[in-house]
């Protein structure tokens, strides 16, 4: 039987009642979903996966603990020092903290039973608060990640571009050296967050959850961890669950209703802690996840940023400098194709990270046809910048020179970007 809770579900054994807790100079707002007229109740604090969020989020399933005689806080996630760019585990860590002591402190609830849920990046989160504080008696994850956020996300994106039909060189820009530069650059917040140190220090019981199609944490990879590293575990892999445990034919997709017996796993666990451990099998994996590797000095995100700029004045400058005569037709060649590479590639890139490769159109021979227009044009770039070469070889002009050197230039960047790989 599925069990099958919709947004719309009646919380008909469950009362809420509204709390505000303060970290840091922040103040943060949340509601306690409970059974009406319980006393000393098992409380659960449920910590958010990664983006914005609010407490509505998680309603559903806070009502579905409540019946099972749990009381459960769930509160509007901080936006002040969270971004893509820029957030904390520590200070999330410490707002689940500051959750949790609000939690004690409510007359229904046992202040020794109160533990902390994670879903996703609360994966990281919920065990990093549960190692910093006795008063929080358990933890329960779900699509919990046992690898760096970094290494996590190369393997996600790499299985989106996958479904999508891609393949080669544009896959593996995308999952590893699009993620290397973004890691170099700073622009990836707590990517080398490495989670084993702390769960081996936990003395908390853990119920850990993943679904086995879950195509964004590397589910397998997890589980063994977890196990290895985690004193005392409950481990459990919902066959056709996906990340957040919804039903699911292929991880991709999210069908109504959570996993069968889910949410019910949680409540009997939560009022019945087990004493021993006991783990399911690890969910096979089409492929490994791989760490992302720190940058080589000559692949420096400053390095390649000069080259970007150097490319496009080397190639936008021939045109300006253009004398009488019109110059040669293979350093036009060289300019149009030069140009049209990077700044295209530019465009590219951008699309990848923000529709993890949907915006990309139709898919040829495993290639999006921007991509695939992107790899003749880098073709044509080098073929024209051998003429230039012939050309320059014959006048030495600085116009031609300047050319010429972008055209060198382009043809290590563009193998280092794959647009010369197959």
């Amino acid at each position: 039987m599925i069990l099958a809770v919709t947004a719309t579900a009646p919380p008909a054994s469950a009362a809420d009642g509204d709390v505000t807790f303060q970290n840091g100079g922040v103040t943060l707002h949340g509601t306690v979903v409970a059974p009406p007229g319980g006393t000393k109740l098992p409380g659960l604090v449920m910590v958010h996966g990664s983006g914005e969020h609010s407490r509505d989020d998680y309603r559903v399933e806070a009502e579905a603990f409540a019946r099972q005689g749990i009381a459960t806080l769930i509160y509007d996630k901080r936006t002040e020092g969270y971004s893509q760019f820029s957030r904390s585990y520590s200070t999330l860590a410490d707002d689940a903290l500051a959750a949790v002591e609000a939690l004690r402190k409510r007359p229904e609830v046992d202040p020794a039973r109160v533990g902390v849920w994670g879903l996703s990046e609360g994966g990281w989160v919920a065990p990093l608060a549960a190692s910093r504080s006795a008063d929080v008696a358990f933890v329960v994850t779900l699509g919990a990640n046992g690898v760096e956020p970094s290494r996590q996300q190369a393997w996600a994106i790499e299985n989106q571009l996958r479904r999508l039909g891609m393949d080669g060189s544009m896959v593996r820009m995308a999952s590893s050296t699009m993620m290397r530069q973004l890691v170099g650059g700073g622009v990836f917040p707590e990517a080398h967050y490495d989670p084993v140190p702390v769960l081996k220090r936990l003395r908390q019981p853990v119920l850990g959850l993943w679904g086995a199609k879950d195509v964004l944490t590397p589910p397998g990879e997890a589980v063994r961890i977890f196990q290895d590293s985690v004193a005392r575990h409950t481990l459990r892999v919902f066959p056709d669950a996906q990340h957040q445990l919804r039903r699911t034919t292929d991880g991709f997709d999210k069908l109504p209703g959570y996993a069968p017996g889910y949410l019910e796993l949680v409540g009997t666990w939560v009022n019945d802690v087990p004493s021993e451990s006991s783990a399911d099998a690890p969910p096979p994996q089409d492929r490994p996840s791989t760490a992302v590797t720190p940058l080589a000095w000559y692949e420096s995100t400053w390095l390649q940023l000069a080259l970007l700029v150097f490319l496009l004045l080397a190639f936008g400058s021939y045109p300006l400098l253009r004398r009488r005569g019109g110059g040669t037709r293979s350093a036009r060649w060289l300019t149009a194709t030069g140009l049209l590479s990077v700044l295209g590639f530019l465009v590219v890139d951008v699309l990848i990270q923000t529709t993890m490769g949907k915006g990309l159109g139709p898919v040829v021979a495993g290639r999006p046809l921007p991509w695939l227009a992107l790899q003749l044009l880098s073709l044509g770039a080098v073929a024209a910048a051998i003429g230039t070469a012939v050309a320059w070889w014959r006048d030495r002009t600085p116009r031609l020179g300047i050319l010429l050197a972008g055209g060198v230039i382009f043809v290590p960047w563009a193998i280092s970007w794959g647009l010369l790989n197959v």
